[in-house]
């Protein structure tokens, strides 16, 4: 089922979005709305698991992790026991930041963010120790044109 979102959800949400370490208060004050309504509203949006979680966005740059890496994933093998091994393989390397499924000619998608072409192959070859996979292709990022995690609300 999916959650009721209004307008002053919304609003919060936006709000969270672009900065998750304001106080609710401010919010509140921000939205005219009282600092209870926007509390029980952020802790229902949790609940409701609107709001997965927040955390801190880090330039990868400066860390260390340049590089991003968009890996095509082709597979032979579709069955249930396979996709569990292969979720378990991904979740377990780091430099493996999502993972999705596909439709089309490519079955899934990974992006990593590494540090060199040779880390790049240093993760390929524990992604390959570990699962049969029939095909793999990987994209480099030249320039990072944008980069967001706030949803359009």
């Amino acid at each position: 089922m999916t959650p009721k979102i209004d307008t002053v959800d919304r609003k919060i949400l936006a709000a969270l979005q672009s900065d998750a370490t304001q106080s609710l208060d401010s919010i509140a004050e921000r939205l005219s709305v009282s600092l209870n309504t926007v509390w029980r509203r952020v802790r229902r949006l949790e609940t409701e698991g609107v709001i997965e979680k927040r955390v801190a966005l880090i330039d990868n740059e400066a860390i260390g992790l340049p590089l991003t890496a968009f890996v095509h994933i082709r597979t032979d093998n579709h069955s249930a026991d396979w996709a569990a091994q292969f979720a378990r393989t991904v979740d377990s390397i780091p430099e493996i930041v999502e993972f999705y499924r596909l439709a089309g000619d490519v079955d899934y998608i990974i992006k990593m963010m590494i540090a060199s072409v040779a880390d790049y192959d240093r993760v390929y070859q524990q992604l390959i120790a570990k699962v049969q996979i029939s095909d793999v292709s990987a994209s480099f990022a030249m320039e990072k044109l944008k980069f967001t995690t706030e949803l359009p609300l």
